[in-house]
C-alpha cells in the first residue's frame, strides 16, 4: 500500500495509481509561471493532481481543470482534490486529451496556462502493467498530439509549461514551432553539480522572445539540497 504523501497545504493520496508523485510534477508546479491573467489553468495527465493543487495553493484561478485517461488515476485526482481546501476550484475529466481538446476547441473555450508532465518513454521499455504504460509511454499521447491540442486551446497570451528529459530539447522545441509555439524560458536541471542534466522545463507561448535560459541542481549531497531547489520548492515540501 502506498503511503499518502503530505505537503505543507494538501496531502496527496496515491493508492490507486500507477504514478506516484516524483520530483518532475513538484518542479514544473513550482516552477511554471503564473500572471496576474491565469484565471483558467488546465494539467495535461493529472495522475495524482499534484501540479494542479499545486497551482490552486499558487494563485486564485477560478479554474483549475485537469485531464486524466486512466481511470484509476482519475479516481485517485478527484478523490485528492474533494479533500483539498480548494475542492470548488478544482474539476478533473476521465478522457484522453485529444478527445478533450477537441470538445475545448468546438465550444470555443481557452486556458490561460496550460502544463504536462506528460509521457515520455517510447515504446522500447513497455512493460506488462496498462496503468503504467499509459502514465510514462507516449503510445497514449505522443508528443505531436500534446503540441496540436495546445495550439488550439490556449489564449493568445498564454503559456504551455512542460517538463521533458534533456534529449528530447531539440526536436521537442522544433516541434512546438511548427504549430506556432515559441520558447520563452528554458530551466535545465540537474541531481547534483557532477551528473549529466537529466530534465528540462520549458515554457511557451504564441509569442515569440528572448530565451530565458536558467539552471537548477538539486542536491550537493544525498538529501542535501540547493538553495535554489530550497527556494523554489519551500512552500510545498513540509521539511523544507
Amino acid at each position: 500500500m502506498s503511503q499518502p504523501f503530505k505537503f505543507k497545504e494538501f496531502t496527496i493520496h496515491q493508492a490507486k495509481t500507477a504514478m506516484k508523485v516524483g520530483t518532475d510534477g513538484v518542479l514544473l508546479g513550482a516552477w511554471c509561471a503564473l500572471t496576474e491573467y491565469s484565471d483558467s489553468i488546465l494539467d495535461i495527465g493529472a495522475g495524482t493532481g499534484v501540479i494542479a493543487l499545486m497551482l490552486a495553493q499558487r494563485s486564485d484561478a477560478m479554474t483549475i481543470d485537469a485531464v486524466e485517461v486512466d481511470e484509476n488515476a482519475y479516481e485517485q485526482t478527484v478523490e485528492n482534490f474533494e479533500h483539498s481546501d480548494w475542492g470548488d476550484r478544482l474539476y478533473c475529466y476521465n478522457t484522453t486529451f485529444q478527445e478533450f481538446a477537441i470538445e475545448i476547441t468546438e465550444e470555443e473555450e481557452t486556458y490561460d496556462l496550460i502544463v504536462s508532465n506528460p509521457p515520455f518513454y517510447t515504446d522500447t521499455f513497455e512493460s506488462a502493467d496498462e496503468a503504467r504504460n499509459k502514465a510514462r509511454f507516449t503510445s497514449s499521447l505522443s508528443f505531436e498530439e500534446l503540441i496540436i491540442g495546445v495550439s488550439k486551446i490556449l489564449s493568445e497570451n498564454g503559456k504551455f509549461s512542460v517538463i521533458l528529459p534533456f534529449k528530447e530539447e531539440d526536436s521537442f522545441v522544433n516541434l512546438a514551432k511548427q504549430h506556432n509555439l515559441f520558447l520563452n524560458r528554458v530551466c535545465r536541471v540537474q541531481g547534483n553539480a557532477s551528473s549529466a542534466i537529466k530534465r528540462c522545463l520549458f515554457e511557451f507561448s504564441f509569442q515569440p522572445s528572448k530565451i530565458r535560459e536558467e539552471h537548477l541542481v538539486i542536491e550537493t549531497g544525498r538529501h542535501q539540497y540547493t538553495q535554489a531547489y530550497i527556494n523554489l520548492t519551500k512552500d510545498f515540501y513540509v521539511k523544507m
